[in-house]
C-alpha cells in the first residue's frame, strides 16, 4: 500500500512540475490561449500528489507502515511541509514560478526514500516526546526550505537587474520585489522559532529523548551554528537594515548548516558509514 500511495504521489509531482515548467517566448505565443489551462493543470496534479504525499504520513500513524527516522523521509516531510507553506501564500500572493522546483524537489524526495530505505531505526527516546521534538525540528526544515525558494527568486531578480540577465527558468518574481523580501524573511523568523523551540526542548529533556545528558556531537554543533547564523541574520535585518544579497549569504549559508545537522548526519551514517 505504502509504495503504491508513494508512487502516485511521485508520478503527480512530475506531472504538476512538467505541466508548471516555464515555456519559452515562441512556444507561449504559439500556444497563449491553451497556458491557462496547463496552469489549472498544474494546481489540479499539485493539489492530488501532495494529498497523496499526506497519505504516505497517514499510512505511518496508522501502524500500515513502520516509521523511518533517516535523511530520506525527513527530506520527504520537509518538501511536503515546503508545498503546503506554498499552497496558503498562493492564495494570497502569484507564486505560480516557484511550482515546478517544489514538486520536481518533492518528487526527488519521494524518490530517495526508495532508493535509501533504512533501516528504520527506532531511536532510543521515542515516543511523545521524541515525536514533537522531531515535528518541530522537520517544521523549521520546512520553513527555511521555503525561505531558502523564495531567496532564490529574490537572487535570480536582483541578478538579472544588476546584470541585465534573464531570471533564472522558473524563478522570476511574480509579484514585487519588496512583497517577496518581507514573505522570504517572515518565514525565516517562523522557522528560527521553532529551531529555538526544538533546540531548548532537546536541552531540556535529553535524557528522555536521547537516553543520556545533552552532549556537543556533529549533529548538535551544526544545529547550534546554524541558530546563530539565523540569529545574526535576523538582529542584522532589524538593527542594520541588511537587505539584497548580503542577507541572502546569510540565509543560504545558515539553511546549508542546518541541512548537515540532521539530514546531512542522517545520510552518513545511514549511506557512508551503514549505521
Amino acid at each position: 500500500m505504502w509504495i503504491l500511495v508513494n508512487g502516485a504521489a511521485f508520478a503527480l509531482y512530475l506531472l504538476a512540475s512538467f505541466l508548471a515548467r516555464p515555456r519559452g517566448p515562441r512556444s507561449a505565443a504559439v500556444a497563449a490561449p491553451a497556458m491557462p489551462a496547463y496552469r489549472d493543470a498544474a494546481t489540479v496534479a499539485m493539489l492530488l500528489a501532495w494529498v497523496a504525499h499526506s497519505g504516505t504520513f497517514i499510512l505511518v500513524l496508522r501502524g500500515l507502515h513502520d516509521p523511518d527516522f533517516g535523511f530520506a523521509p525527513a527530506l520527504s516531510l520537509t518538501f511536503w511541509l515546503v508545498a503546503a507553506v506554498y499552497w496558503i501564500e498562493s492564495l494570497y500572493y502569484p507564486l505560480q514560478g516557484l511550482r515546478a522546483w517544489i514538486c520536481l524537489l518533492a518528487a526527488i524526495s519521494l524518490l530517495l526514500t526508495w532508493i535509501f530505505p533504512g533501516d528504520r531505526p527506532t531511536p532510543t527516546g521515542a515516543g511523545v516526546a521524541f515525536a514533537l521534538h522531531w515535528a518541530m525540528g522537520i517544521a523549521a526544515y520546512g520553513l527555511f526550505g521555503a525561505a531558502v525558494l523564495h531567496g532564490l527568486m529574490l537572487w535570480s531578480a536582483e541578478r538579472a537587474l544588476h546584470r541585465r540577465r534573464p531570471t533564472l527558468a522558473g524563478l522570476g518574481p511574480a509579484l514585487p520585489l519588496l512583497t517577496l523580501e518581507k514573505l522570504t524573511y517572515r518565514l525565516a523568523a517562523l522557522g528560527f522559532a521553532l529551531l529555538t523551540a526544538s533546540l531548548v526542548f532537546a536541552v531540556s529533556f535529553s535524557e528522555k529523548l536521547f537516553g543520556h545528558a545533552f552532549e556537543f556531537n556533529h549533529q548538535t554543533v551544526f544545529a547550534v551554528a546554524s541558530w546563530l547564523l539565523f540569529a545574526v541574520l535576523l538582529l542584522g535585518r532589524g538593527m542594520l537594515g541588511w537587505r539584497g544579497r548580503q542577507a541572502l549569504r546569510w540565509l543560504f549559508s545558515g539553511s546549508a548548516l542546518l541541512l548537515l545537522s540532521y539530514v546531512g548526519s542522517r545520510f552518513v551514517l545511514q549511506v557512508i558509514l551503514h549505521r
